[in-house]
């Protein structure tokens, strides 16, 4: 169901609940680091601070997972709408714009626009597995496999 806004890349991204927003953002090819963030992330951990996004204030509660202590801490001198990427479970569709630290010109207005336009819908739950899908099918009582060990036999 969530969609992503990518604000900056102008790109609008599927994901689905529950998915981490800086694997999503890194699968999909968005830039999230700047040059630090870039030569030496801890790799989603936490503990580098790089992969910060802003999600607008009037962004509904609930987008995201809440902040964890770990954000709570590394992000105490920061605006309370900055995220950490790599602690950010998406809940519903939300608007993101990456590397606020680095400014935007006329963000304002960017992130205005990008609220107002209607977010697509995307998946509403996670792609069964082929097996899964095989099993199911199976299910309608004929048997599924031989006993080799007796073969084919009860004991």
């Amino acid at each position: 169901m969530p969609v992503i806004r990518f604000v900056r890349e102008g790109r609008d991204v599927e994901c689905y609940p529950g998915e981490n927003l800086r694997e999503v953002a890194l699968r999909e090819g968005i830039k999230l680091y700047g040059l630090k963030g870039t030569l030496g992330n801890c790799g989603g951990c936490g503990q580098c601070i790089t992969c910060f996004v802003e999600i607008p204030e009037a962004a509904p509660s609930g987008v995201l997972s809440p902040r964890t202590p770990v954000e709570d801490q590394k992000l105490r001198r920061r605006p309370q709408n900055w995220r950490l990427a790599c602690q950010a479970l998406v809940q519903q569709s939300l608007v993101v714009l990456t590397r606020p630290q680095i400014g935007m010109p006329s963000k304002d207005d960017a992130m205005a626009a990008a609220m107002v336009q209607p977010l697509p819908a995307g998946p509403t739950e996670w792609p069964r597995e082929p097996d899964a899908e095989a099993e199911s099918e199976s299910a309608d009582g004929a048997p599924e496999a031989m006993d080799t060990a007796t073969g084919g036999e009860g004991t």
